[in-house]
């Protein structure tokens, strides 16, 4: 490992406690990293800081160390229930990260308790734990933090605690921002007293940070941290020592070469990035069968209970593979990864650089590769350009083997697998369309056959972006998908029992007349109206001159001919009904009535 250095913790023009520079020895960091060296002088100076610096540089103790320091320098010392630091993270992940980082520190110093405060555990518990233990530093996520100034009533009046507030750190900040906690973190602010240091961490600056830099720092002091030996012009963000490949191969073909590339490094760690939840669960379960002797483990955001468990036990093996989304592609450490696998672009340029980031992490080695299908080879010359990330091409692999067959034969045997595979490749084709590089990700573009195939798809699932068209490439399955049983013997019964459920109500329904159940009346008028106004429309295209009046009366004239035709009303009541309104001028046979119910 290469350690990127800016000289030893002592050279600082502040000295650390004694027992701060004791727990940077026992973690292993003997010197400091560039963003370290130029962010913490100016904390401990009472300076708000905006940092900007490449993912994986350090950016962690950059504000941990000054949060103790100021903390350890108070006139007047904290008590259980005074909050003296808040840290502000975008996921629990990372949260948790910072938490045991912050744990380290604070165990030579009993005085300071430490609280974490994320999604998925019991609010309740949360109150209960800081009125017991006290919190005098928060670790949290921007709901749960905003969820816990409202719990007055339980006893807990957290806007009260905050007053002897001293640090406030927003890490990730701009992700904060993109992941829609603008308004919790502005509703958080209004809390905190405005005598204190803000600091706000991250790999890249957005103008939403830009905003949030003006309205919540006062004289901020900007750090843009550069990587060693790159151009001052340039702004490269990716670690120095990461080694960027890409492999350019058809979408039936991605699948094969994916799983190839995972059975030849079998003792290596893995990331592997999909772009939606619902591919994460189909892929982590096909790569669970066709890669052996392998830890699999899959992580994404509509997870809420397994999350931390998961995240925890893979960041302590030794090899293994992390099939997830890009709630892991943030600020996460996980201990020597050695290739971060993009098998789907992401939805932005720098989240490929964040992604990236999870490996090749404070001056070690580390791989990263995305595959991309052949028309999307042009987002490698606009990496270059827009994040001034140069990617070097990986050669396709040889002798794959054709792995899809068996991909299908378990979607047949397994109605889970079945739904998995359609759900993912319809999310795949929604997150492709909101793609925002859509000049290259182009939804009109996709072979929608090969990308089936690739998905190891029985049939063709109904979805918008696909009605009307035809996939002569595609053979879909020589199998009534309906019969396809779960694996699972009692959510079999549960369907089983549905499906007669089912098929009773269709047997009493017949000869009823439709009626449309689960659509709001509203909609139901409204189809009416536009059906109304399209008929109104082809009379007037076809030159017919009746008035609005007039065709009110002929369409109420059809009505009471249809009825007579079927013998519904006497001839008595159809002329008592065409006359009844007294208003009309002119004969019947002027105004178009159809003399035979095939003109109707």
């Amino acid at each position: 490992m290469e350690h990127v250095t800016e000289g030893s913790w002592e050279s600082l023009p502040i000295r650390l406690h004694p027992l701060v520079l004791g727990s940077l020895w026992e973690l292993g960091f003997p010197y400091m990293t560039p963003v370290q060296s130029a962010t913490i002088p100016l904390f401990m100076r009472n300076k708000d800081v905006a940092a900007e610096a490449v993912t994986g540089s350090g950016k962690t103790l950059a504000f941990v160390i000054p949060i103790l320091e100021i903390l350890l320098r108070r006139e007047e010392k904290l008590k259980k229930n005074q909050v003296g630091a808040i840290i502000i993270t975008p996921t629990r992940e990372l949260a948790i990260q910072i938490d045991e980082v912050l744990a380290h520190f604070t165990k030579p110093f009993p005085q300071f308790s430490q609280i974490l405060w994320i999604g998925g555990r019991n609010p309740e518990e949360d109150v209960a734990r800081f009125k017991e233990q006290g919190g005098n530093i928060v670790v949290a996520t921007p709901g749960r933090l905003e969820d816990m100034f409202r719990r007055k009533a339980e006893g807990l009046d957290l806007a009260n605690c905050v007053r002897s507030l001293d640090v406030l750190v927003l890490d990730e900040a701009d992700r904060l921002l993109d992941m829609g906690f603008e308004a919790s973190i502005n509703t958080i602010l209004e809390f905190l007293p405005k005598q204190r240091r803000t600091g706000l961490f991250s790999a890249t600056q957005t103008q939403e940070v830009e905003s949030l830099v003006r309205a919540g720092l006062r004289n901020p002091v900007r750090i843009s941290v550069k990587e060693k030996g790159v151009a001052a012009s340039s702004t490269q963000k990716t670690p120095s020592r990461l080694e960027n490949y890409y492999m350019v191969c058809k979408a039936d073909e991605k699948f094969n070469q994916l799983v190839h590339f995972l059975r030849n490094r079998k003792q290596e760690k893995h990331l592997i990035f999909f772009s939606t939840c619902a591919c994460v669960e189909y892929y982590g379960k096909a790569l669970e069968a066709l890669v052996k002797r392998v830890k699999i483990m899959c992580i994404h955001g509509k997870m809420k209970h397994k999350r931390n468990k998961i995240f925890m036990e893979f960041r302590k093996l030794q090899s293994g593979i992390l099939v997830c989304t890009d709630v892991m592609a943030r600020g996460i450490d996980i201990p020597e990864v050695n290739w971060v696998l993009q098998y789907d672009p992401p939805s932005s340029a720098s989240a490929f650089v964040h992604r990236c980031g999870r490996t090749a992490r404070i001056g070690r080695g580390g791989s990263a590769l995305v595959f991309l299908l052949p028309m999307e080879e042009s987002y490698i010359n606009f990496l270059e350009i827009n994040q001034k990330c140069p990617l070097q091409e990986m050669k396709l692999q040889k002798n794959t083997g054709d792995l899809l067959p068996k991909l299908k034969s378990m979607a047949l045997a397994d109605r889970a697998v079945f739904e998995k595979g359609m759900k993912a490749f319809v999310s795949y084709v929604q997150a492709y369309a909101k793609h925002e590089c859509n000049l290259i990700f182009r939804l009109k573009d996709l072979d929608f056959a090969r990308l089936a195939r690739g998905f190891a798809l029985l049939r063709m699932p109904k979805m918008p972006e696909l009605r009307g068209r035809h996939f002569p490439d595609f053979t879909p399955a020589d199998v009534n998908t309906d019969t396809i049983p779960f694996k699972d013997k009692v959510r079999e019964k549960q369907r089983q029992k549905l499906l007669e459920q089912q098929r009773k109500e269709k047997r009493e329904n017949e000869g009823r007349k439709k009626f449309i159940k689960n659509k709001a009346w509203s909609k139901q008028k409204a189809k009416k109206e536009k059906k109304k106004k399209m008929n109104e429309k082809r009379k007037r295209e076809e030159g017919c001159d009746i008035e609005d009046e007039d065709m009110e009366e002929l369409l109420n004239d059809t009505r009471l001919l249809k009825k007579f035709k079927k013998g519904k009303i006497t001839e008595e009541e159809f002329e008592k009904g065409l006359f009844s309104s007294g208003k009309r001028t002119v004969p019947t046979a002027d105004l178009g009535i159809p003399d035979s119910e095939e003109d109707c």
